[in-house]
C-alpha cells in the first residue's frame, strides 16, 4: 500500500515540478550550462543526473520523476548540459551516425567541477554524491565511475553497456556500488551485445552479462547471481516484466541489474519519458511502468554510505 500512495504521490507530482533554477559554470574557458533544484537544506545528498544523447537537462526534468523524487526525499539534483546534446564518455566510435560534443571536450571535467562548486559553496555532503545517467548519459557515468570514484558514493547506468575502449581505460580509484538498468529489446544498445538493429545504432557493445560481470570483478564480488527477484507485474499493458539480479559482494561494494524483460532503449518510469511515446515506442521499443527509473536508483543510492 506504501508503495503504491508513493506512485499517486509521484505521478500528482508531474503536474507541479518543484522549481529549478539553470546556470552555467566555467570550464577550461567554455561555459557550460546545468539546472540545478536545491532543498531548503545544506549539506544534503547531491545526484547528478546525466541525460543520453540529442537530449538536454531539461528533457531529464520534463520527462523523469528525478525533480519529484528529490523534492519529497530532501536532495539536491543536478541536470548537466551535453555540447551538441551529447557527452564525451570514453567510447570515441559512439555512432557516427549522429553529431558528438566537440573535439577535446573533457565532460569528466566539467562534471568533476560542477560536483566541487556544489561541495565547496555548502549545498552537497561530499560523502553522498551520486551519479545516474541513460544511454549517453549511461556510458558516461560509468566514465566517471571510472575516472573519478573519489568524487562518487555509487553510480547507476541504464540502457547502456560497456565497450572494449570503454572497459580497457577502466580503473577506478576505488570500488563504488553500481546499479544497472537494461531492456532485452533494446534496438540501439543490444541486449546481446554487439550492434543494435535501430538506424542510429553504434557496434562493439558487450552483453549486459558481460558488464554486469566487469563491475562484480572490479567490485571484488563473487561471479555468479546472489538472489533473482521478479518484480511484480504492475501494470500488464506494458508488455513488460522486470527482474532484479542481486551480487554476493563486500559490503558497500554493492552490484545489482534491473532486467528490464521486452523493455526497449527507455527509461522505466510511471509517467511517459518521451513527448510522443507512441513514436517512441516505433522506434526505441516499449517503456516498462511497473517500476520507476529514478525511483529505483535512489532507493539504491540511498543505502550508501
Amino acid at each position: 500500500m506504501r508503495r503504491w500512495m508513493h506512485i499517486g504521490a509521484l505521478l500528482a507530482g508531474f503536474a507541479a515540478a518543484p522549481a529549478a533554477s539553470a546556470d552555467t559554470i566555467d570550464v577550461n574557458g567554455v561555459m557550460r550550462s546545468y539546472t540545478v533544484q536545491l532543498p531548503a537544506k545544506r549539506l544534503v545528498p547531491l545526484v547528478v543526473v546525466l541525460h543520453g544523447k540529442t537530449q538536454r537537462g531539461a528533457d531529464m526534468v520534463a520527462r523523469t520523476a528525478w525533480p519529484q523524487v528529490a523534492k519529497r526525499e530532501g536532495f539536491a539534483v543536478v541536470f548537466p548540459d551535453g555540447l551538441n546534446h551529447a557527452w564525451a564518455d570514453a567510447r570515441t566510435k559512439a555512432g557516427p551516425a549522429l553529431r558528438g560534443p566537440p573535439e577535446g571536450t573533457d565532460d569528466v571535467a566539467f562534471i568533476a567541477k560542477l560536483v566541487e562548486k556544489l561541495v565547496a559553496n555548502g549545498t552537497a555532503d561530499p560523502g553522498r554524491v551520486y551519479v545516474a545517467g541513460i544511454s549517453n548519459g549511461g556510458a558516461m557515468a560509468m566514465t566517471l565511475a571510472c575516472a573519478r570514484a573519489d568524487l562518487f558514493t555509487a553510480g547507476a547506468s541504464v540502457i547502456m553497456n560497456l565497450t572494449d575502449e570503454a572497459a580497457v581505460t577502466c580503473h577506478p580509484s576505488r570500488p563504488l556500488p553500481m546499479l544497472i538498468m537494461n531492456g532485452t529489446a533494446d534496438p540501439l544498445v543490444p541486449y546481446e551485445g554487439g550492434r543494435g538493429s535501430g538506424y542510429f545504432a553504434a557496434d562493439g557493445f558487450w552483453s549486459t552479462e558481460e558488464t554486469l560481470a566487469f563491475w562484480r570483478k572490479l567490485n571484488g564480488c563473487e561471479a555468479d547471481d546472489a538472489t533473482v527477484t521478479e518484480m511484480p507485474d504492475r501494470v500488464p499493458a506494458d508488455q513488460s516484466t522486470v527482474t532484479r539480479i542481486a551480487s554476493r559482494c563486500p559490503r558497500g561494494h554493492d552490484v545489482v541489474l534491473y532486467r528490464v524483460n521486452h523493455g526497449g532503449h527507455r527509461m522505466p518510469g510511471f509517467a511517459p519519458d518521451a513527448r510522443f511515446p507512441k513514436v517512441a515506442t516505433s522506434l526505441l521499443g516499449p517503456q516498462n511502468s511497473d517500476i520507476d527509473g529514478a525511483e529505483t536508483i535512489w532507493t539504491f543510492f540511498s543505502q550508501f554510505p
